[in-house]
């Protein structure tokens, strides 16, 4: 009968540490290993100040989905959003990019539409609107323009 000596108890220990190190940073990095299990879609805005790659898109408050890039494109800002794939936005659905409090962290806020078509992977939300900017809105109070 033979005995396991203290070294290889050691090394599965260790072993099973890196492991659930592993898993954990997967899981929390929200690094997709097998593929993802979402589509793309686009949208354009005039102004998306504030909002960051990675940003939560939702839909009544949950979460279903992340903002994957943000480039200018004709002077306008093209955000990509990935969409979970069990989730279908109709056509007529609108974008907006919303903060949470006062000067919290931004998203993008959708607005399910009532049509019964359904925008295809890689299609575009028609429907904007832009970051409602708190220094624009104080100016404008402070100034009388409002």
């Amino acid at each position: 009968m033979k005995r396991y000596n203290p070294e290889t108890a050691v090394g599965l220990f260790v072993l099973m540490g890196l492991l659930a190190l592993a898993y954990l940073s997967i899981k929390l990095g929200k690094v997709d290993i097998l593929g993802t299990n979402d589509y793309k879609v686009y949208a354009a805005f005039d102004s998306v100040s504030g909002l960051k790659n990675d940003a939560q898109v939702e839909i009544a408050g949950v979460s279903i989905g992340r903002v994957a890039g943000i480039v200018l494109d004709n002077y306008r800002a093209l955000v990509t959003l990935r969409i979970r794939q069990n989730i279908k936005l109709q056509e007529d659905a609108i974008a907006s990019v919303r903060t949470r409090g006062i000067i919290g962290d931004k998203f993008v806020e959708i607005a399910p539409g009532g049509s019964d078509k359904f925008i295809p992977p890689d299609g575009k939300i028609r429907e904007t609107e832009s970051a409602i900017e708190l220094e624009q809105l104080i100016s404008r109070y402070i100034f009388g323009k409002i």
